[in-house]
Formats: structure tokens, C-alpha cells, sequence
């Protein structure tokens, strides 16, 4: 039986910097100092961002908030 495969949609990804001591906290101690994050979804505004350890997950406004600094 054939199956019919969805095309695959190219994996999406930008740079964060922790602004705020709990953002620092969370980059060092849960997503390991790694600066990158994929996109999971995506609306008109906001961003919802998985680090790329995949251990933290969070939604930012697309320019960023007090906690996060979103580099493209």
C-alpha cells in the first residue's frame, strides 16, 4: 500500500539572550548556555520557542520582553 508523505516544512530557529536574573538562571541551569531555540508555532505576535536541548519551552512577544532578547 502506498502511503502519501506531507512535504516536510523547514525547521525554523533564532537566538535568545537572557536580559533578567531568572532568564539567566533558566540559560544556564535548563537550556545549558545554548543561545539557539526552534520555533514550535508561530502567531501574528508572539513566538513559541523550545531550546534546542529540548528541556524549556516558552511563549515571547517577536521583539522580545524583559526577560529575553530575541536576536534573528
Amino acid at each position: 500500500m502506498n502511503s502519501i508523505k506531507a512535504p516536510k516544512t523547514k525547521k525554523q530557529f533564532v537566538s535568545v539572550t537572557p536580559l533578567s536574573s531568572k532568564a539567566k538562571n533558566r540559560f544556564v541551569n535548563i537550556m545549558q548556555s545554548l543561545h539557539t531555540c526552534e520555533i514550535e508555532q508561530e502567531t501574528t505576535d508572539k513566538f513559541f520557542l523550545v531550546s534546542i536541548n529540548r528541556q524549556y519551552c516558552f511563549w515571547i512577544q517577536k521583539n522580545g520582553n524583559e526577560h529575553w532578547k530575541l536576536e534573528r
